[in-house]
């Protein structure tokens, strides 16, 4: 499955934690962002749907520990959160 993604938003607490994250992470979030626009689904970022009180959320993977937590709309997504998988709490 492949999805192209035409607009990423950023929430205030994605922009917020955003801040709190290491350089390293930050550099290869950048990356994977363009990843992301050209398919939301590539194997790279690990995609998944989340369940529970985040049923409506997808997240991707930056690294091993850092994911970014999404949410489709119309024209696009939008990045509600990145982090550890404290983010979940």
């Amino acid at each position: 499955m492949e999805k192209r993604i035409k607009e990423i938003l950023y929430s205030s607490r994605f922009a917020k934690s955003y801040q709190k994250i290491p350089l390293s992470i930050k550099n290869k979030a950048v990356k994977l962002e363009k990843v992301f626009k050209s398919n939301c689904f590539d194997k790279r970022l690990k995609t998944h749907k989340l369940a529970g009180k985040y049923k409506n959320y997808y997240s991707f993977s930056v690294s091993y520990s850092y994911r970014i937590v999404f949410e489709f709309y119309k024209n696009g997504v939008i990045f509600i959160d990145i982090g550890t998988h404290e983010i979940y709490k």
